[in-house]
């Protein structure tokens, strides 16, 4: 056989798989569409199911306590007051800010997702533009695979998409294949499929679709920076966590680095998909209400936020598995806070970080948002067609990695050049940020480094700092989950 025909050859493979996989989600529930038995758990374990559609293993109680009934009746009247704001649409905005502050009620989250998006102006606009890349992806996507792959874990404990193939799996299925054509710059990278998963839970799949193009494209939310190959973004951000823990957490900074917690160990999940599955579902909802009001800032602020309100217990723990594992997996069973102290305590950081001028990071490259034109098609190259995986980095990624190894050397030098700190955090300070300091990062890598107002030299082997980031990016099966390549 000769090089063309193998071409050939692998193309139709890949095509014939696209249609199988494709032909499944279009049976959908259809008792002829057969499911193997692992892939549709059972509701055995499960006891409670809350308002969300989560599922718990947790018995219900036999009566409400006096607290959820004060909650209930909130929320009701909560519903009475948005009900008539979103007839009049739009509100001012410092009474539209307050009540997102306060919580959209959750009866009335999916017109406010709506308002808030602009969704149904989108869709207006782009008239038959969806089913058409729809019809595109189920000829040409090569995304199709993994798409299926992340469509089949996730949110398999929320009723709605518990069973294979059923109606909100098929549409998260059919909503990021259609946008892999859509925006072809960008493609499809795995933190997507929970983002559109969150938005399906409110919103039908067209919604859905043009939502999820509003949080990547427009400048306000700018996620097309998060997903894009080299994560510019997540870089950008990292570096301004970093710088705002250096200036108003000291004490907590010093001991991340000294145990080599370094931010993109925990920030990923926080970044990429707003702090779902990182946080009590019901609090990501709120943070997910003030994102869409004021944008990504907000993203900034919650993970200082969290980070705040755990400072004492992240302080006590003293080995960098014991930090990830409570900052990942602690505090989404039990945040330790109410969602209205919680949200309290954001709007008291976002007020502090805005007086320090720290709220807003530095400005984004054009690198962040598509260059090419949206909807226009893009054939795929031959690698992409035949579905094989490269073995090299691309520039963006070993930009990736450099940039880790020069934030956690830099921060190195910081542990070694701070002698005193601030015993309380968040207080208040004066500051005097430098015009450059996003540029700090440059060519620290795989090189000696001098501790800043010492004449001694110090390497990073002294130091115990062992680059572990550095070195997951590096491992191929940690890459592909840090990266999502």
């Amino acid at each position: 056989m000769t090089d063309g025909e193998q071409q050939e050859a692998l193309v139709k493979r890949a095509e014939d798989e696209r249609e199988d996989i494709f032909r499944r989600y279009e049976l959908g529930l259809d008792p002829s569409n057969v499911v193997d038995s692992w892939e549709n758990p059972t509701f055995e374990l499960y006891h409670i199911t809350d308002k969300y559609g989560f599922m718990h293993d947790s018995r219900l109680p036999t009566t409400r306590d006096a607290q959820e009934m004060h909650r209930n009746k909130i929320e009701m009247e909560r519903d009475k007051k948005w009900v008539k704001m979103l007839n009049q649409w739009p509100p001012p905005h410092d009474k539209l800010h307050k009540r997102v502050y306060k919580g959209i009620p959750d009866r009335v989250r999916m017109v406010a997702w709506n308002k808030l998006l602009d969704i149904q102006h989108a869709i207006d606009r782009n008239t038959g533009v969806y089913p058409r890349m729809l019809q595109l992806a189920r000829k040409y996507s090569t995304e199709t695979r993994q798409i299926d792959a992340d469509v089949n874990r996730q949110f398999r404990d929320n009723l709605a998409f518990r069973e294979r193939y059923s109606v909100k799996q098929c549409s998260l299925f059919n909503v990021l294949n259609a946008y892999s054509i859509y925006n072809s710059e960008l493609g499809y990278c795995q933190g997507m499929a929970c983002v559109a998963g969150v938005l399906l839970l409110y919103l039908n799949e067209e919604e859905a679709f043009w939502a999820l193009n509003t949080l990547i494209t427009d400048q306000k939310y700018g996620m097309h920076g998060l997903f894009i190959e080299g994560f510019p973004k997540l870089t950008r951000f990292i570096d301004h966590h970093d710088r705002i823990m250096s200036k108003i957490m000291r004490k907590l900074h010093k001991h991340f680095t000294k145990h080599n917690v370094d931010a993109l160990l925990y920030a990923i999940k926080w970044f990429f998909v707003v702090f779902v599955e990182r946080v009590p579902f019901s609090l990501s909802l709120r943070v997910w209400d003030i994102f869409m009001l004021d944008g990504d800032r907000v993203i900034l602020s919650m993970a200082i936020t969290i980070l705040y309100l755990h400072k004492d217990e992240l302080l006590r723990l003293k080995d960098m598995d014991a930090i990830i594992e409570y900052l990942q997996v602690k505090l989404h069973k039990n945040f330790g806070y109410s969602d209205d102290d919680a949200i309290q305590a954001l709007e008291r950081v976002m007020k502090k970080l805005k007086d320090l001028k720290l709220d807003v990071p530095p400005p984004a490259k054009s690198n962040e948002f598509p260059t090419r034109k949206l909807g226009d098609f893009v054939e795929a190259d031959m690698e992409k067609k035949i579905g094989r995986r490269r073995n090299d980095y691309t520039d963006a990624e070993k930009q990736v990695i450099t940039d880790v190894i020069s934030r956690q050397e830099q921060n190195a030098i910081d542990v070694q050049s701070t002698v005193s700190y601030e015993t309380s955090e968040c207080a208040t300070v004066t500051l005097t940020v430098p015009e450059d300091s996003h540029s700090i990062r440059s060519s620290l890598a795989g090189t000696s480094v001098a501790s800043h107002g010492s004449s001694e030299t110090m390497s990073l082997e002294d130091n115990n700092i062992h680059l572990r980031t550095a070195n997951m990016l590096q491992n191929t099966p940690q890459r592909e989950m840090l990266l999502g390549t």
